[in-house]
């Protein structure tokens, strides 16, 4: 078999990618279901954004971004980014998801650790997973093994930033369900629903990880076991 078809393709990466698969499914249509779900408030998902940002002395500016699921927070403009499905409407996915991203902006302005480090690293991540891919092939077709090692060490770096991105978009999540709850922007039933869109978008990155971390012991896989078999 080719290397990118290889039995630990097969056997470790396809069945997490199948799971990956199953996750953007889920979100999608948990997004799709709570968004025509309107909230008692009356409130769009930037007025939600507003209102956290109020009881939290924030002062951060909201811009609309095309596309659905597009929303983010941008911590080199400071501004929170929300998408034509969230920021002017009136839903429970729609207040969930933004105020998500507020939460993020929240993290930034308290200085909560890990997404700290995780900038920080985000430009070695860069760099390493841009360039793995190469160093691996090179050093399995020229029968260079330290190639291919430090090929495999750059695709963990970008399995590591994975790994710190998961208690960052948890944290986030915590902290807007909080402050939903604490400012009464939406009831205890639309709070169930806001988490369920909250969980399932929180899914595709425990997916993301999973799909990475079996890459990461397929390559190990075959490099160290191709080293032994040079021997």
């Amino acid at each position: 078999m080719p290397f990118f078809m290889d039995y630990y393709y097969l056997i470790l990466v396809l069945p997490a990618v199948l799971f990956a698969f199953a996750a953007q499914v889920w979100v999608q249509s948990t997004f799709k279901k709570y968004s025509r779900i309107g909230t008692r408030s009356g409130m769009t998902g930037r007025d939600a954004c507003l209102a956290i940002q109020q009881a939290n002395s924030l002062h951060v500016p909201i811009e609309t971004v095309s596309g659905s699921m597009t929303d983010h927070y941008d911590p080199r403009g400071n501004v929170i980014r929300l998408s034509e499905t969230v920021g002017p409407v009136q839903s429970v996915a729609a207040i969930g998801v933004a105020a998500h991203e507020t939460g993020h902006a929240i993290q930034y302005a308290v200085g909560y650790g890990p997404i700290k480090l995780r900038a920080g690293i985000l430009p070695v991540t860069q760099f390493a997973s841009t360039l793995s891919p190469y160093l691996v092939i090179a050093g399995l077709l020229f029968n260079f093994e330290f190639l291919a090692i430090v090929g495999v060490a750059f695709f963990g770096v970008s399995v590591l930033f994975q790994l710190i991105t998961l208690p960052v978009e948890f944290n986030a999540s915590a902290r807007a369900m909080k402050a939903l709850k604490a400012q009464g922007i939406l009831t205890a039933e639309e709070l169930a629903g806001a988490r369920k869109v909250l969980t399932a978008a929180a899914m595709t990155y425990v997916a993301a990880l999973f799909v990475s971390l079996m890459s990461l012991l397929r390559l190990i896989l075959i490099v160290f076991g191709r080293g032994r078999r040079d021997r």
